[in-house]
């Protein structure tokens, strides 16, 4: 009795050092050049897939860390949501922040098409309205937008200060912008389970665009937000840096 008993001690010491060292690694940062990932999803199989990922239960969660950390911002008006995928986002705000007039804006044509059908079938369409656009030159005259934001785009954007521009320019003097993404120096914990999910339970076709990998290895890290984040066009900026992702937001003069 006593033998096994110290069988199970030394058992359980060598499970706790595991878990201590996988945690001493894993929180460490990643340090790896950027990886350009394609731009847009046009491929109609994959607007279905991302379709499908997008109403697991850890998106779930990310949108309601979003909207929490949108409305420390009240925001009024006319918001555009850039890269609004298949506009689970959209419903979310346009439910929990009534007054706002929402317009989804996504790249793909097929994704815009995917998301006016979602708020539709939940009755929301009255509410909402999409359009197709490049962040590089979005679809709005100068001035007309009390706030814009994005999620999960900006590590596609080919030209980042471009696009930080063009924000600045559709948004009305005072207005706002929140974007929401990964970090590319994520702790390696993170990657890690990206990796799990990708090998285990992401669907095939994602696999093949290596994703959600190759969103993390496209991201930016806070310096690297820093540089393209111009102080001539915003009175105020911040980056909001966590675990894995980071928040930036910024106000027109």
């Amino acid at each position: 009795m006593p033998e096994q008993i110290a069988i199970w001690i030394w058992v359980v010491i060598a499970i706790v050092l595991l878990i201590l060292i996988i945690l001493l690694v894993g929180l460490r940062r990643l340090n790896i050049p950027r990886k350009v990932s394609p731009e847009g999803l046009e491929d109609n199989e994959v607007v279905l897939a991302y379709d499908k990922i997008s109403r697991w239960p850890q998106f779930k969660l990310i949108r309601w860390f979003i909207v929490n950390e949108l409305r420390k911002h009240n925001p009024q008006g006319i918001l555009a949501d850039i890269g609004c995928g298949p506009g689970y986002l959209i419903s979310i705000i346009a439910k929990a922040m009534p007054d706002l007039s929402i317009i989804g804006v996504d790249i793909s044509q097929e994704m815009v098409q995917k998301a006016a059908y979602n708020l539709s079938s939940i009755g929301l369409a009255e509410k909402v309205s999409f359009r197709q656009g490049d962040i590089q030159k979005l679809p709005f005259e100068s001035d007309s937008l009390d706030f814009v934001i994005s999620t999960l785009s900006l590590h596609h954007w080919a030209e980042p200060k471009q696009a930080a521009i063009e924000i600045c320019r559709v948004l009305k003097p005072g207005g706002q912008f929140l974007i929401f993404d990964l970090r590319r120096d994520s702790r390696k914990l993170f990657y890690w389970l990206i990796k799990f999910a990708q090998t285990l339970v992401v669907p095939t076709v994602m696999k093949r665009a290596n994703e959600p990998t190759g969103s993390l290895l496209a991201s930016y890290t806070p310096p690297e937000v820093e540089n393209f984040i111009s102080r001539d066009s915003f009175q105020q900026s911040k980056i909001k840096a966590g675990f894995a992702w980071l928040f930036v937001w910024g106000r027109k003069r």
